[in-house]
């Protein structure tokens, strides 16, 4: 029996399949303005790169800012259970989780069995999400994708004093009137964002070892950002995107 986890975030939507808790194949595509669409698209185009069929999909759970809108879902479970299960399903020694999303960022506290003790999420201000990130990127005129090795050639990071996006936009835009090094703008931007996520690590005292997920989790710069602020290594895997996707489907094998 095959079963099938569809996320549907602020930026991405992703889908992912299991058999026989065993990870068959995942996708990743746009979320767009239409998050059923972006649904059908992502599930389709996992079934046809896995090689199976609808009819072979047992279950199907949704996830995400979007869950609902996923009308051929068998039910939609939040974000934070499914990161949790997916964390666990891909390293059951996993004991707290750090997902920045392009909306909002969660940290998330696991106990032995991969259950959810606490979690602390950030969803009322894009500072500390991948938005805040992709704004800060289209100001300096960076591609998303190269913010973090641009991040790591700094030598002296800026000091970036808003919490709000809007605002600290406008510093960027007065350090790059300045003649500020790129590399060290984006560099305060990654430690800003970091500041901000590391809040609410503290907040529910996470536990080593810790897995970061969401789209933000291939930033480097990112990473090392959060590794100095938190003051331990993070555990990235190569499905840290597709985490809460494969949490769902891990949950839809146990409906």
């Amino acid at each position: 029996m095959i079963y099938a986890g569809i996320d549907i975030g602020s930026s991405t939507a992703k889908a992912a399949l299991i058999k026989k808790n065993r990870l068959l194949g995942t996708h990743v595509i746009p979320t767009g303005y239409n998050p059923l669409n972006a649904g059908i698209t992502v599930f389709e185009a996992v079934l046809e790169k896995v090689g199976v069929s609808k009819i072979d999909i047992t279950a199907i759970v949704s996830t995400g800012y979007g869950r609902a809108s996923v009308n051929f879902a068998d039910t939609a479970m939040t974000e934070i259970i499914c990161h949790g299960t997916g964390a666990h399903f891909m390293n059951p020694d996993i004991r707290g989780i750090i997902d920045v999303g392009g909306q909002d960022s969660k940290a998330i506290l696991l106990d032995k069995n991969g259950q959810v003790e606490n979690f602390a999420m950030n969803d009322k201000c894009a500072a500390g999400t991948g938005r805040f990130i992709e704004v800060m990127a289209n100001a300096l005129e960076v591609e998303l994708d190269q913010m973090g090795d641009f991040s790591l050639k700094a030598d002296k990071p800026s000091k970036i004093s808003s919490i709000c996006t809007v605002f600290a936009e406008s510093e960027v835009i007065s350090m790059i009137a300045g003649l500020q090094k790129r590399e060290n703008i984006i560099a305060g931007i990654h430690e800003s964002a970091a500041a901000r996520v590391a809040i609410l690590a503290f907040k529910i005292n996470i536990k080593e070892p810790v897995m970061m997920t969401g789209g933000v989790a291939k930033n480097k710069g990112m990473i090392t950002a959060l590794e100095k602020r938190l003051g331990f290594e993070l555990i990235v895997g190569d499905f840290a995107q597709e985490n809460g996707a494969i949490g769902a489907a891990v949950l839809a094998s146990r409906l």
